[in-house]
């Protein structure tokens, strides 16, 4: 289907970064657009209540856009709304977040606070994975273009950390250059709060040769080095430091994070989250805690320092030795990793322990399952930390309709220039 339509009103925005405007009795998600626009647009798929289009030409622009600095903006798939002026990304974020919560879960506008703006709306990305294609023979490495596989080439990236854009800079000629370019998919890299930059290069072969072409170049430059072969289980570490670091809480806690390991993109709002997390847990220093989907530590940590005894529950190895790595070298020793799915631990310990405080941090498809066993243990608190609104207003309405309040939820804008939104939900048992 491809037919146009319009002049259209934009009228506001959704969650998954498209704007909505009506035609025909229809709603209507067009991509590009923002409120206030005219625009005519082309529709690229159509249902019986709602169809997606995309902008065609813009008759009138909204007051309130602005010029995007980046300047492949309108191709590229990782930033939606850069056309937009930050605080009205932020207003945005915060207006849907709430309807979300409101009509899915049917939670208290009362209870729903005000989101947290990242304190740089540039800059601010400590990680990213780099699509890389060859294509007429020049070395490609960027984003993919919305909806496609199609590699959107970029030599420097706005929203990412000074150190990455300064590495990519001297890495991607590197490549290029080398008779490697064809055999490598992806580029991974990291920079932790000390600096420190990590590459970990994908390749199709079994990277001894790509490893002594870069490395010379890596120990110049003084970045960490890792190839990923596809045949291989764990990246290769070619030279640089292994692990990357961050801080949270404070006094600072120092944390360490491997090549398949996990910290939050923006580092100055993880602390942020994490100080928040500590302020609802309200810990006394008796209290037993249970950290699901814990990774490294992030919130374990911290939490351990107040807490009696904190039990962290992750699936990823790597990420579970990293956290018990993490706990040695703060000092901290009243805290267990358990290596496991999240799902069915409570059912399990049910048995032999009692939390009075729950913590989870799911994957974007949420916690429906755990969600079901918090009723069945029923701790004096949760507190859900959530990448996907959607799928919290999902679990939400089962745990309000189980017998729990809703204390707060907050969002908290981790990703500047996106419709993604990060937020802390904190729940109490209400009978």
């Amino acid at each position: 289907m491809s037919r146009l339509t319009g002049p259209l009103k934009i009228e506001s925005l959704a969650y998954g970064g498209k704007a909505i405007a009506r035609s025909d009795g229809k709603v209507l998600f067009v991509a590009g657009a923002a409120p206030g626009d005219l625009a005519i647009c082309r529709l690229t798929r159509e249902k019986k209540r709602h169809a997606e289009a995309e902008l065609v030409e813009l008759l009138e622009p909204s007051p309130r856009r602005r010029t995007p600095p980046c300047p492949v903006a309108d191709r590229c798939g990782g930033c939606q709304w850069q056309y937009l002026p930050y605080a009205d990304q932020c207003r945005w974020k915060d207006e849907i977040f709430r309807d979300l919560l409101q009509r899915q879960a049917g939670a208290d506008p009362q209870r729903i606070l005000p989101i947290v703006p990242a304190p740089r709306e540039w800059q601010y990305r400590s990680r990213v994975q780099f699509k890389c294609a060859r294509r007429q023979g020049r070395f490609l490495s960027g984003f993919y273009r919305t909806g496609s596989h199609d590699v959107v080439d970029v030599d420097r990236c706005p929203v990412l950390a000074q150190e990455l854009n300064a590495v990519l800079a001297q890495i991607k000629p590197l490549l290029a250059a080398s008779p490697f370019a064809g055999s490598i998919p992806q580029i991974d890299m990291g920079v932790g709060d000390d600096g420190q930059v990590r590459v970990v290069l994908h390749t199709r072969g079994d990277g001894r040769a790509l490893a002594a072409y870069c490395r010379p170049a890596a120990e110049r430059a003084g970045f960490s080095l890792f190839l990923q072969s596809e045949r291989r289980s764990a990246p290769q570490h070619v030279c640089g430091p292994i692990d990357l670091q961050i801080s949270v809480d404070q006094p600072p806690l120092r944390l360490g994070y491997g090549p398949r390991g996990f910290a939050q993109i923006n580092a100055q709002q993880n602390r942020a989250l994490v100080a928040a997390v500590v302020r609802a847990a309200q810990l006394t220093g008796s209290e037993a805690v249970l950290d699901l989907y814990c990774g490294m530590g992030n919130f374990s940590l911290p939490l351990a320092r107040r807490a009696g005894q904190v039990v962290a529950v992750e699936e990823n190895a790597p990420s579970i030795d990293k956290g018990r790595e993490n706990a040695a070298a703060n000092g901290i020793a009243n805290l267990s990793f358990v290596c496991r799915p999240a799902d069915g631990f409570l059912s399990e310990a049910a048995a032999q322990a009692y939390f009075d405080l729950v913590l989870l941090d799911p994957p974007r498809s949420g916690a429906g399952s755990v969600a079901i066993e918090l009723l069945q243990h029923r701790p004096r608190k949760i507190a859900y930390v959530s990448c996907d609104p959607a799928t919290l207003a999902r679990d939400l309405k089962l745990l309000l309709a189980g017998g729990y309040r809703l204390v707060s939820s907050r969002p908290f804008d981790m990703f500047p220039q996106t419709y993604h939104v990060e937020s802390l939900t904190v729940l109490e048992r209400d009978r």
